[in-house]
């Protein structure tokens, strides 16, 4: 017996179906415009996305370390606000942390905290030894000329400082 989808193991939509959801993950639709086109459910779409995604990761190469001049800033995302909490402390805001190769790459990680140990151990990870740091004053950022980051600059937005020559975080 033929199975119903030869690209989707035990599936329980048509091949066609499963082409065409395939096609709108393609053009970057959300999981809940394809399930109003496809009349699924929102969780089936996105246990759907959610494999395409991890088999493109294991066929796709692993990219290099990030080189050249890169932006670090983290962003709290969530409620607008939360009565009585404001800015780091405000709670059910969800942290993002984010790395901007200028000119080329971008890569975020959602982080528990915005510590140093958090905050370098993805540096450690993503970024090229040589790269060249524009990061605000925060100071999960210190130290990093003494893990072996040498250039490392700052600009400090408590003291209306946005830009510093070449060194800004505007970009990520």
């Amino acid at each position: 017996m033929q199975p119903a989808n030869r690209y989707y193991n035990r599936a329980k939509i048509s091949e066609a179906k499963f082409r065409y959801l395939l096609r709108l993950f393609a053009l970057d639709l959300t999981a809940s415009d394809t399930a109003r086109l496809t009349g699924l459910s929102v969780h089936a779409v996105n246990d759907l996305f959610l494999r395409l995604r991890r088999r493109l990761q294991t066929w796709c190469p692993v990219p290099a370390g990030l080189d050249g001049a890169v932006e670090l800033d983290e962003s709290y995302f969530g409620p607008r606000r939360v009565r009585g909490k404001r800015g780091r402390g405000a709670s059910d805001k969800t942290i993002v942390f984010g790395l901007f190769k200028r000119g080329g790459q971008v890569y975020t990680e959602i982080v528990s905290d915005c510590s140093k140990k958090t905050l370098q151990a993805i540096m450690r990870g993503k970024i090229d030894v040589t790269a060249m740091f524009n990061t605000d004053g925060w100071r999960g950022y210190d130290g990093l000329v003494d893990v072996g980051f040498d250039r490392h600059f700052r600009v400090r937005h408590g003291q209306d400082e946005f830009v510093h020559g070449a060194s800004h975080i505007n970009g990520i």
